[in-house]
Parts: structure tokens; C-alpha cells; sequence
């Protein structure tokens, strides 16, 4: 068995089916197992954000030509058929056979019985592979479920919030790559400064919407490149720069981040105080305290003093002590489907309903942090009303000494859409380009 990036790709699968793991983790993990070069592991990603992009399609697809229901098969078996169908069907450069003949090798490994169906099943496939465009369904919801590859509950909900058309303009984006974006750390260089080194190294890169902004083409491990280890950047979407932005921290104050992990917008903070005051970076985990950490270390940040503690339980002795505080809110991620497909088919309306009661509750200990005049920003990586107005609109009703202050002023001119209102903004990636994010920004009067 020589072929590890395939391997890899199924064993991911499989670990996120099995425990609703991160892909991003459990692929790093493979890929340091099994010491893959740099061109193995970019076709393993491929063929794994691709297969958890279509896998409703997919799946689909398979249960036509298979006389087993999906459901009664195992991982190890489905992951296998899925990966392959995936090449055969959205990779040109990869001959059938080796898709088909891989998938066969990689079923052995566990489940040798199952080798001559899978076999079947891939052959009968590939005889009938015009046919993979055609969906017999009449339901307009569950069609475009399999159409677009999105769970039912997701169409049927954004359908009914933001208009038919404009969920599947919405789902046609999530199926595409992201961009990476940068942002440079102004405390060691200029964006230009930075785009001149990287630009001389080979590598496209373009101004981004945001000031602090670059925008990557055709990039190979840019964390291992000398620029990144010297912190002259780091990786962060363009609307998690935006919240840092719109929380307008200024030299000299003191402001809480009380979910900081991983520390993206808390060393952006940072930046923008010019290094210069104080900033109380909070988290529930250690390892991610750790990161935070490594991160302003990085990026020769000395202002941030980081806290284990729940956010969710109100920490008096902060009480009245803050000029600002961000609450980026643990989150459903429905925003971050790009990057990470699987949330799509490992988050439910149950999840939903129940972060919003942990979300109220540090929105809620937030405010008794602020000194009077303070603003607060909340914000999440989600697009759900649940996870954000509502929650605006609660706080607001039973807090009516904080009043919304316009954003749409601070932001750049691409952002000044209808989805900008007063005190707050949502961000879509296909209207925006940006990962989907919700921010609010709140001042206490008294």
C-alpha cells in the first residue's frame, strides 16, 4: 500500500464521522504519522475538502448504483467509494483507474470482503457516469440539498430568512476555496514592505480590503516561510479583522478579550494600541491559552496578560475596569464553511439553541467590565439570527443602559452594503468574499 495521500484522506473522513473532529487537526496529525512531502499532502487536502464539500452529492450518487444502503455500510467502506467518486468526477487529472484502484487497495487494508463491491460499485459508476447531473427530485428543499450539497435544515432555514435565490448564490460559494488572506503586523513592517518580500520570493499577492490586509495567490506553507517566523504576519480572514477594527482600541487602555484563543484578533488589538496599554486575554483551555502565547511572543507583542478562566461565570474582581471588551463568542461557525466544510454536516438547530444560552451569559458578565463610556463588540463567525441579533436584541432589552453605536463609518467602502446597519453589520462570503461573521458594537451610558 504506497499511496499515503489517499489514505490519509479516508482516515480523516472516517475520524470526523466517527467524532465530529476538526479536519484541519486530524490531517496535520496524519501528515506528520506518515511524513508526507509538501505535493502529497496538498493532493491529500484536495481530496478531503472536496469529498466533505460534495458529500451530500456524493452520496447521492452512490446509492444509485449500490444494491447496500448507505446507512448499512461502514465508514472505512463509504469514505473509500466517497473519495473515489470525488476524483473521478472533480479532478480531471487523475485517471479513473487510479481513483478506482486506490480505493479497492485502501478497503483491503480493513475489509478485504468488501474490495470486489466497492470494485462493483466504482466500475458500474464510471459505465454510468453521465447520469451524475441528474437528480430525481421534486421537493425544491431536498433537491437543492443534494444539488448544492448543503443539510436540509440549513436550506430550508436560510431559504426562509435571506430569500431562495440568495441561498443558493450562498451555497455555490461555500463550495468553493477561500482565498488566504494576511494580515501584515504593523508593529514590524508596512503592507507595502511586506508585499515588495514576498512578491520578490515568487509568491502573487494582492492589497486586501482591509487597511493591515494582503491577499494570497498561489502559495505553498506560507507558516514555515522566514517572514512568518520573524512575525512580520499572520494568517487571519479579513472579517476577523474587521472586529478588531470596529472595537477601535487606542494606546494606553485597558481592554478584555474574553474569547481569545486563538489569538488572532487579541494580537490585532495589540497592533492597533501600537503595543502600548493593556490587554486581559481570556479562554477556557489551556493549550489554546498556549497559543495566544506563542503568537504575541511571534509577534513581539508584550501587552497581553492571559487568563484561564470560563467567560461564561462573571469574574468580579474585573468589575468596572475596562475601557473596552470584545466577545467573540464561541459560535455555531456556519460562517466558516469554506475553510472548514465539515461544520456544514456537524452542526444542528439543537447546537444553535443551546450556544446561544452560553453566549448570553458572557455578553452578558462583558457589560459589568466596562467603565461607564466603554464599548463592547460582540461578534461570532456565524450567520444565524439566533447566535446574533436575537442576542443583541435581548441584551439591549434587558440592559438599557447600553444603547448600539454605528459601525458603518469605520468600515472599508466594500463593507458600506445593506448588510450594514445601525450598531451592526453582517458579513456573507458571497457578497463580501470574507468568511461569514456578525459584529455589534455596543456603548454603556451609565
Amino acid at each position: 500500500m504506497e499511496d499515503k495521500s489517499r489514505l490519509v484522506a479516508v482516515k480523516t473522513l472516517c475520524d470526523i464521522d466517527e467524532n465530529k473532529a476538526y479536519s484541519n487537526i486530524r490531517l496535520n496529525h496524519y501528515f506528520k504519522k506518515y511524513n508526507l512531502e509538501q505535493i502529497d499532502r496538498a493532493f491529500a487536502s484536495e481530496i478531503l475538502y472536496g469529498t466533505l464539500r460534495w458529500k451530500a452529492r456524493i452520496d447521492y450518487f452512490i446509492q444509485r448504483f449500490s444494491r447496500v444502503k448507505i446507512e448499512k455500510m461502514s465508514l472505512w467502506v463509504l469514505n473509500c467509494l466517497r473519495i473515489a467518486v470525488y476524483q473521478i468526477f472533480f479532478m480531471d487529472k487523475v485517471p479513473d483507474f487510479a481513483a478506482v484502484n486506490q480505493s479497492v487497495e485502501i478497503v483491503k487494508l480493513k475489509d478485504k470482503k468488501s474490495s470486489s463491491f466497492v470494485n462493483g460499485v466504482l466500475r458500474n459508476i464510471l459505465r454510468r457516469r453521465n447520469e451524475f447531473d441528474r437528480i430525481d427530485i421534486k421537493d425544491d428543499i431536498k433537491r437543492l440539498s443534494i444539488e448544492y450539497s448543503h443539510p436540509e435544515w440549513y436550506v430550508k432555514k436560510f431559504s426562509n430568512e435571506l430569500g431562495r435565490d440568495f441561498v443558493v448564490d450562498l451555497m455555490k460559494k461555500n463550495n468553493l476555496p477561500p482565498s488566504l488572506s494576511i494580515r501584515v503586523n504593523t508593529l514590524k513592517c508596512t503592507r507595502d514592505e511586506l508585499k515588495k518580500v514576498l512578491h520578490e520570493k515568487g509568491i502573487e499577492v494582492y492589497d486586501g480590503k482591509v487597511e493591515e490586509s494582503l491577499v494570497l495567490k498561489g502559495y505553498g506553507p506560507i507558516e514555515k516561510s522566514e517572514e512568518f517566523i520573524k512575525g512580520l504576519f499572520t494568517v487571519q480572514d479579513e472579517s476577523s479583522m474587521l472586529v478588531s477594527r470596529v472595537l477601535a482600541p487606542k494606546p494606553g487602555e485597558r481592554v478584555m478579550d474574553l474569547c481569545s484563543a486563538p489569538g488572532g484578533k487579541t494580537t490585532h488589538i495589540a497592533q492597533l494600541m501600537k503595543n502600548n496599554g493593556e490587554i486581559l486575554a481570556f479562554d477556557i483551555h489551556e493549550h489554546k491559552l498556549e497559543l495566544v502565547e506563542q503568537n504575541a511572543s511571534r509577534l513581539g507583542i508584550d501587552i497581553i496578560r492571559t487568563y484561564l478562566k470560563d467567560s461564561s461565570i462573571f469574574m468580579k474582581e474585573f468589575e468596572n475596569s475596562s475601557d473596552r471588551v470584545l466577545v467573540d463568542a464561541p459560535c455555531s461557525g456556519l460562517g466558516l464553511i469554506r475553510k472548514k466544510p465539515e461544520i456544514r454536516w456537524n452542526v444542528t438547530m439543537k447546537d444553535i439553541i443551546n450556544l446561544q444560552k452560553v453566549q448570553y451569559e458572557i455578553l452578558k458578565n462583558a457589560s459589568r467590565y466596562l467603565k461607564i463610556n466603554g464599548t463592547l463588540v460582540y461578534s461570532t463567525c456565524t450567520i444565524t439570527h439566533e447566535e446574533n441579533e436575537e442576542i443583541i436584541k435581548k441584551f439591549l432589552n434587558e440592559h438599557d443602559n447600553f444603547e448600539l453605536v454605528d459601525i458603518c463609518f469605520v468600515l472599508p467602502e466594500r463593507f458600506k452594503v445593506q448588510t450594514c446597519k445601525n450598531g451592526y453589520i453582517k458579513l456573507f462570503p458571497n457578497m463580501h468574499d470574507v468568511d461569514g461573521f456578525f459584529i455589534s458594537k455596543l456603548r454603556r451610558k451609565w
